[in-house]
């Protein structure tokens, strides 16, 4: 992302130019959804806090200062609404009919064999909840640096730490995730 166009971005919006945060979503929406999936594993929650990110970010446009970096500032915004998505969800248990379905078997496709297939899917689901298992801290890290390939100085300034802490924080959820995942790599 282009940091200058970010700061400008969102100049604009501060001045009234509602069109400019068009330009922001386009620009970060698939990379704030990418992040919120993985930490939910629920589309539509992830799909109502990609949105809520949004509305926050423009409801507090008058806030925002170029000194960090504008992808610290928006994370930090959705890591703020993850926590409390959380924070209700536990409060709120409840079952939802995604998690609850299991992927079907596409017989067109020549790819593995239905063994195969479910072999996969049961490691992925493994992988999968080893990763949500992890505190919440710690998942967070791993799924910034994995899959939004940020660096530690850009993790710590979502987190609002050092980046020793941020590394300390991805060492700890590597760890702990070796750990959980130790009895599948013997099989």
């Amino acid at each position: 992302m282009i940091p200058d166009a970010d700061a400008s971005a969102m100049q604009r919006l501060s001045g009234g130019d509602d069109l400019a945060l068009n330009e922001i979503m386009t620009r970060w929406q698939d990379k704030l959804t990418s992040f919120l999936w993985h930490m939910t594993h629920d589309h539509a929650a992830t799909r109502d806090l990609v949105q809520e990110s949004f509305v926050r970010l423009y409801m507090h446009r008058q806030r925002y200062r170029p000194h960090a970096p504008f992808s610290a500032y928006l994370f930090r915004i959705a890591r703020n609404l993850l926590s409390n998505h959380i924070r209700w969800q536990s409060r709120h248990p409840a079952e939802s009919l995604q998690t609850l379905s299991e992927t079907g078997f596409d017989p067109s496709s020549e790819d593995p064999t239905p063994d195969q297939a479910m072999e996969e899917d049961e490691t992925a689901r493994e992988v999968r909840r080893a990763i949500a298992s992890l505190p919440e801290d710690l998942r967070e890290a791993l799924v910034l640096f994995t899959y939004q390939g940020m660096t530690y100085r850009q993790m710590a300034e979502v987190f609002d730490c050092s980046e020793k802490a941020a590394e300390t924080r991805l060492y700890r959820a590597r760890q702990l995730l070796k750990e959980k995942l130790a009895p599948l790599v013997r099989e």
